[in-house]
């Protein structure tokens, strides 16, 4: 036989070109998956099918045959006018639900014109300090026919009162608003850092919302417990996964302690969860997350199915989009977002390929849009619900990531529960570790990263930036001066003295806020009230 007829080496032939295969949660992976590999606990929810108990295979029965995830571009930069044109050309181009990103002054119940805020007017989001700015931010957009999702955590249910009552002033009933909040300030204290308020009257706020929300606003939202920004701040997808749901059980129980019925809220808890760079560890981190939380749930008490559900709002990896040849995050981001519908998400924001430098520009955040829109038009991934179901290796990854989220229970339980946790740092410490190694890795080239650490190239990137107007700052302080000018100040004073009087007390707070944002109190003044009455958190010394 010659030399070019004779048969190529077989895969088990060649010499791996890697020592190890692993996830990025340094799962070891083997080179195949057979049935024998799966566990017979985990085997008997196998056979479930979509929307069936616990809902591995996803929460409605026909999946995207019924209805195609809520297409989500966050958005939000320098002024409300300014946010107000995006919003407006992301719906001309086809986007089916608002995603509001706020700046630091405004999550942090900050006004424009406090001398903490001067500087970063309208840099990471848009700057919302009065019902005034709620009212231009969604200028001409129907409120009643589309859903928003807002990014808030410490001031949410003060940013929320002004959502409901810019509604109400359209005229607009409660019952018909569709959307959600984050509100989720254990997740602050873990990792984002954007607290106002000590845990104790942080979670009465939340419960407040958890209240008022399935009793006058039923199709809202009123927390998406967030592994986002853990995932963001350097956790694995074990962490990231594991974090979330003791979260998310911790407000359940919360809830629970101030007497509300578990299937009266519980239909209205969602989740936020990124789509990182592992394609298969991804999709494995949903289907487990949605098996644990109905599980976990029905512990609880639940029991309406749609209490059971974990209903999540996806977004591709910011933190692994790079400065160096940026077009090709294009790439990264598809292959995110397509995770994220292969593992069922309900709703989607894709990156755009310009956030490792700027706020997206317009032509960037089109092409993010229109990369669902392949997806979903093209692809042909949404024929059929769970469509990698029955994989051996995901259903054995499935299990695996179910297998480690325990072990954190477990650990988190021995501390005493989510909160003392969060105090004694474990979660901070355990991020730590993990964004250390992931960077030393990197660093190392035990990981490749494509631009940054192999495959380089020295050309200066050539797509255009957006740039802010620099002078949004300033109309925005004369248009909070105007405003304080031209209101009934004493309407203004009585309604946040009423708040005051009910921060020391115990009723529910959110009818308070509303009357405070009717009467044209800014932010910075309502959550100067609760800050009086609650203090402010100091993160303890834990290194």
């Amino acid at each position: 036989m010659t030399a070019e007829n004779e048969p190529r080496p077989t895969q088990h032939q060649t010499k791996p070109h890697k020592k190890r295969f692993r996830t990025l949660s340094n799962i070891d992976i083997a080179s195949i998956y057979t049935p024998e590999q799966l566990t017979d606990d985990a085997a008997r929810y196998r056979d479930s099918l979509p929307g069936q108990y616990p809902f591995l295979r996803g929460v409605h029965e026909d999946m995207y045959r019924g209805r195609l995830w809520t297409m989500r571009q966050f958005a939000g930069f320098g002024s409300a006018e300014e946010t107000n044109r995006r919003y407006k050309y992301l719906l001309e181009h086809g986007e089916t639900g608002l995603s509001v990103a706020f700046d630091y002054p405004t999550l942090y119940g900050y006004d424009t014109d406090q001398p903490l805020a001067r500087g970063e007017f309208g840099k990471c989001g848009v700057a919302i300090s009065s019902l005034e700015d709620m009212e231009i931010l969604f200028h001409d957009i129907p409120l009643k026919d589309i859903t928003t999702s807002m990014t808030i955590n410490g001031p949410a249910a003060i940013v929320w009162a002004m959502y409901i009552a810019n509604a109400e002033n359209q005229g607009i009933p409660k019952h018909l608003l569709g959307g959600t909040i984050q509100n989720d300030i254990l997740k602050e204290y873990i990792a984002q850092k954007s607290y106002i308020f000590p845990p104790e009257p942080s979670m009465r706020l939340i419960v407040d919302t958890f209240e008022y929300g399935f009793k006058q606003v039923p199709s809202w939202n009123t927390i998406s417990i967030s592994g986002y920004h853990i995932r963001e701040a350097g956790s694995t997808a074990v962490q990231e996964l594991a974090f979330t749901l003791a979260d998310g059980l911790e407000y359940v129980k919360a809830a629970m302690a101030r007497g509300l019925a578990i299937d009266d809220f519980a239909p209205r808890l969602s989740f936020f969860f990124n789509a990182h760079n592992d394609f298969f560890e991804e999709i494995a981190k949903y289907r487990a997350a949605r098996r644990i939380w109905a599980k976990e749930i029905k512990n609880l008490g639940a029991k309406h199915p749609r209490s059971q559900w974990l209903r999540f709002h996806t977004q591709t990896a910011g933190c692994t989009l790079t400065a160096q040849q940026p077009e090709i995050n294009i790439t990264r981001v598809t292959l995110q977002a397509l995770a994220a519908v292969l593992g069922g998400t309900q709703s989607l924001h894709t990156n755009s390929m310009d956030e490792a430098l700027a706020l997206p520009s317009e032509k960037a955040v089109k092409i993010a849009l229109r990369t669902q829109q392949i997806i979903a038009e093209e692809s042909g991934v949404i024929n059929t619900a769970d469509p990698l179901g029955g994989s051996y290796y995901v259903e054995w990854l499935t299990d695996t990531m179910e297998d480690e989220t325990y072990k954190y229970f477990d650990r988190i339980t021995k501390l005493g529960g989510v909160i003392p946790a969060i105090e004694k740092g474990f979660f901070q410490r355990e991020i730590a570790e993990s964004a250390y190694r992931y960077q030393k890795e990197i660093d190392e080239k035990q990981r490749v990263i494509v631009g940054v650490n192999r495959y380089q190239s020295n050309e200066a990137p050539s797509i255009p930036l957006l740039r802010i107007d620099e002078k949004g700052e300033e109309r925005q302080i004369q248009r909070l001066q105007h405003l304080r000018k031209t209101r009934d100040q004493a309407k203004t004073d009585a309604t946040l003295a009423t708040l005051r009087k009910a921060a020391e007390g115990t009723e529910n707070l959110m009818p308070s806020l509303l009357a405070c944002i009717h009467s044209y109190a800014t932010l910075g003044e309502t959550c100067g009230v609760l800050r009086d009455v609650f203090g402010e958190y100091r993160e303890p010394a834990i290194y």
